[in-house]
This record gives C-alpha cells, structure tokens and sequence, in this order.
C-alpha cells in the first residue's frame, strides 16, 4: 500500500507543480486568442517541419547510445535503441526523470543488454549533455550579459542579492556539508561492493560512466552530438516563423530562450510543463514581442504541440515493439 501511494505521488505532484505554474501564469488569460491562432494565425507548413527536427533529435541520440554501448560488448540494434528512446520520453511525461530507466530495461528485455551497463552510458550521456548545455550557456551569456541580468531581475532571481545572504559561517557550512557528501557517497560505494551483486552492477555502472573512452569513431560520436542539439535547437527555432508576432526575433533571441527554456526543464513537472512556459515567455517579451498575451499564446502552442509528438513516438514504438521477440 505504501508503495502505491508513493507511485501515485510520483506522477500527481509534478503534475500539481507544473499545473500551479500555468494557473498563475494564466489565471486572467484570455484562451479564445489560443483558438483564433491556432485557426487563423498559424502557419501549420512550418510548425510540420519543426517536428521533423523533433524527431531527428532522438534518433541521432538513439544511435549515439548504440555507440557508447559497443566498447562494453553490447550491440543492440540500432532501431531498437531508438525505440527505447521513443518510449523514454513518454514515459518521462508521466513520472518524470523515469525515462533513463526505462530505456534501459528495454534494451534488456528486447536485446538482452546489461541493465546497469546500459544505466552507465545514460548517466555518460547526462553529464555529457549537461556540460553541453553550460558551455553553450556560457557563451551565450557572455554575448548577453545584460540581457540575463535584466531576465534575472524580472523573475526575481537575483543571484547577488542570495550570495549577500550567505554569511561567512554560512559558507563554511556549506562546505563542510558539501565535503561530507561526497566522503559519505565515497564511503557508501566502497563499503556497499563487497557484496558480490552489488560489487558487479557497481563495476558494470562504472563501466558504462568510463565508455566514451574506448569509443570507435570518436568523430561520429561528436557528429550525433551536434546533431542533437542542432536537431533541438532547431526544432524550436523554426516555430518562429509560424507566428507573425515571432517571425521577425533574432537567431541570437532563439538561442537565449533555448537556454533558458534548457534550464527550466529541469524543474520535476511534465517536459517543463510550467516552468518553460514562464522562462520562454519571459524572454520573448524581453526582446521585442511587445503583447504578453501574444508570448503567453506562442509557449502554450509550441509546448503543447511539441509535447504531444512524444506520446505519438511513443505509441508507434510501442507498435514496433510488439512484433519483436523478447530475449
């Protein structure tokens, strides 16, 4: 029973989270502009190409995944690998951050790949996305310095004003805490491999962290990158030309809402659901869109549309999957 109420929590709160952000969002909105947009205002040849890049996105990382698993001895096929990153997405949309371990447990079911090998190039992948994602924020932020910082004041997040807050013994607790962490993560990984299991699925993890090394074709590896995040980019990119009031934003526009729009997904509710809506949002009136009501209709449409071709993927999969032989 306990675990039932905790799975059932793991699915209503984000979406309880995600739902307050967009009630506060639109509480006074009117979403008859949603439906003459949609109906009038909208160039639907554009918003079908931008998809197309939604879908290039995950299958350049699907046959990027396939790469890292090689130097381990696993060789699932590559449309298998696709389709469990078609699957993770969706699932992702109902508990969130589930995706990478439901990847991996169709690659083990399908293909008979190691779980925690294959839980190993996941994490491999993350860190490498994420140090991806801070680069590019990075230059970004250096070019727009005074664009982040005007974001920043108008959402209310004024890192000075939180650093000020910290006291001198503030920071030598938090690193006192931060210092311990990792000494008791060191000591829990240490201690908890002497049991043989354990020590093996630890091993395999660690296996799968170390892959990227023995890579072949180290430049394909780096080309599935850049298609990626080209592929996401440009899947967002391209949507402002299906609205008159986005058509004429920049490239460099594009570029700061999509890393800022990165960072708010990392908030635990349905692909962003919420806090993409108001990172976006905010950014697109920051750089010229001079009616809110029209920045608040472009994230609800983009959002809604781009979220719904990840069940879609996901159903087809599924589909594929059907006709396959378990292992």
């Amino acid at each position: 029973m306990k675990q039932i109420l905790t799975n059932i929590l793991k699915v209503l709160l984000p979406i309880a989270l995600g739902s307050a952000i967009l009630y506060w969002m639109y509480r006074d909105f009117d979403f008859t502009r949603v439906g003459d947009t949609l109906l009038h205002g909208t160039n639907w040849w554009m918003m079908a190409f931008s998809l197309v890049f939604g879908v290039t996105a995950q299958v350049f990382r699907g046959l990027r995944w396939r790469q890292t698993l090689e130097p381990l001895g696993e060789y699932p096929s590559a449309a298998t690998c696709v389709h469990a990153i078609f699957l993770s997405y969706t699932t992702s949309l109902v508990i969130p951050r589930s995706g990478e371990l439901t990847r991996c447990g169709i690659l083990s079911r399908y293909e008979g790949t190691s779980f925690s090998k294959a839980l190993g190039t996941v994490v491999t992948e993350r860190i490498i996305d994420s140090l991806i994602v801070v680069a590019i924020a990075l230059i970004v932020f250096v070019f727009q310095i005074r664009t982040f910082i005007r974001f920043f004041d108008e959402t209310g997040t004024n890192l000075a004003d939180w650093l000020r807050s910290f006291t001198t013994t503030g920071y030598i607790v938090a690193a006192i805490c931060l210092a311990a962490t990792v000494l008791l993560l060191m000591f829990v990984a240490r201690y908890f491999t002497v049991f043989s299991r354990l020590r093996q699925v630890f091993s395999n993890i660690c296996d799968g962290i170390l892959s990227l090394r023995n890579v072949r074709r180290k430049w394909l590896f780096v080309a599935y990158t850049i298609g990626i995040w080209g592929s996401y980019f440009m899947h967002f990119y391209i949507t402002f030309f299906c609205f008159q009031f986005t058509e004429s934003l920049s490239v460099m526009t594009a570029l700061i809402a999509f890393v800022v729009g990165s960072f708010a997904v990392i908030v635990p509710t349905p692909n962003g659901m919420g806090s993409w809506h108001f990172a976006v949002k905010t950014i697109l009136v920051m750089s010229g869109v001079e009616n809110a009501a029209d920045a608040e209709t472009f994230v609800l449409i983009v959002h809604a549309i781009q979220t719904a071709l990840l069940p879609l993927l996901g159903i087809y999969s599924a589909i594929m999957l059907l006709n396959k032989k378990r292992v």
